[in-house]
């Protein structure tokens, strides 16, 4: 049987020829409100006892909320003369029982007033440097022994050999307490003294020692007049690493300086570091610590010393006259002399190079102008 007819047009019978169930209409021409079996169409049904969806009111056209007498009022019909405006109420209760108002202010309230900035004062700084450390390596050891320096105790790797011997001989001598531990102990110990990840060379030896004791310029110039000579001090302007700093104290100790004048803010102190690059040299040579180095070197400008400061545009030091009462001022290994020092100086020296690098290291600089010093002095 060929389907000539559309949904549309569809005859209500089946695919057989046979009448189904009611006539059938296509999707066209049916309608809800022409439903039968007294089906009533959607806007009209009653909704067993429901209002119809035609008779309800807009939102705007309600009557408002019911008060407690029944009475339904609007919105803005409400009766707020019993209660008070936010600003107005007396504010919250607190345990004490007396009323805190809202609107005071945070500015208002009572408080401690702050110290003036200038009259803060700062937090007291320990000084760690005076505190017991480590002597490492056998020459800072054997120098400290053979100084009676303050020594707490002495280890000593099981490992000895002919030198370390004759310390721990000496230093039964003086009654010093010596341990004898594994050399994985001294490794661990002196790690955090040590370059790249490595230990510091401990050569088997280290000893617990009390701090430096540092001394005042006015105590360097003492030792000059004491040993009848005039007075060369070395002052260093910044110098941040220990090794250069053990380095120079080292040089001077050999040129027979009288003394070293270093800073408490931006300079590096006595460490054990410092003691072990200067090789014991901490032992013999007075070291001064103070605040101020534009301070100390006007004190030793008014003791009479001329200030000499290494620049690399100063004088060549062999055409600079160096000899007598002279105090040499080393800068800082990466930015040289401090303006306020640098202009304090009675005249500036400089070392004459001939290679590609202009420069050298802050510690080999300091002991070249020493011994050039020495030299003039000699001459």
């Amino acid at each position: 049987m060929a389907f000539s007819g559309r949904y549309g047009n569809r005859s209500g019978k089946s695919f057989d020829g046979n009448e189904t169930r009611g006539e059938s209409h296509g999707y066209g021409e049916r309608s809800y409100g022409n439903k039968k079996d007294g089906q009533r169409s959607y806007g009209q049904r009653d909704g067993q006892g429901k209002k119809p969806y035609g008779g309800r009111k807009n939102y705007g056209e309600r009557d408002g909320y019911s008060g407690n007498d029944g009475e339904r009022k609007s919105y803005g019909e409400r009766d707020n003369s019993g209660k008070k405006s936010y600003g107005e109420r007396d504010g919250y209760q607190r345990n004490d029982g007396e009323r805190k108002p809202y609107n005071r202010r945070f500015d208002d309230r009572q408080r401690e007033a702050a110290p003036a900035y200038s009259q803060r004062q700062e937090p007291v700084q320990t000084e760690t440097d005076e505190q017991p450390y480590l002597l490492i390596g056998r020459n800072a050891v054997r120098e400290a022994v053979k100084a009676e320096r303050s020594i707490d105790r002495i280890l000593v790797s099981t490992e000895t050999d002919g030198s370390l011997r004759e310390i721990v001989n000496l230093a039964r001598d003086r009654k010093i307490v010596i341990r004898e531990v594994d050399r994985k102990k001294l490794d661990e110990i002196c790690m955090p003294f040590g370059h790249g990840g490595k230990t510091a060379n401990h050569q088997g030896i280290v000893a617990y020692a009390a701090g430096v004791e540092y001394c005042s310029v006015q105590e360097i110039l003492d030792v000059a007049k004491a040993r009848g000579e005039e007075p060369f001090v070395i002052v260093l302007d910044g110098i941040e690493d220990p090794h250069n700093l053990g380095s120079i104290i080292r040089s001077a100790e050999c040129a027979g300086a009288h003394g070293v004048v270093i800073g408490k803010r931006r300079s590096a102190s006595v460490t054990a570091a410092a003691v072990k690059a200067g090789a014991g040299a901490t032992e013999y040579m007075k070291i001064a610590r103070v605040v101020n180095i534009h301070g100390a070197v006007e004190e030793l400008k008014k003791a009479g010393l001329w200030i000499a400061g290494a620049d690399m545009n100063g004088q060549p030091m062999h055409r600079q006259n160096m000899s007598g009462a002279l105090a040499l001022v080393i800068g800082s290994e990466g930015d040289g002399l401090s303006k306020l020092v640098r202009e304090s100086c009675d005249f500036l020296v400089s070392i004459p190079m001939r290679g590609h690098i202009d420069s050298l290291n802050a510690g080999v600089a300091a002991g070249i102008l020493m011994f050039e010093k020495r030299r003039q002095d000699e001459a």
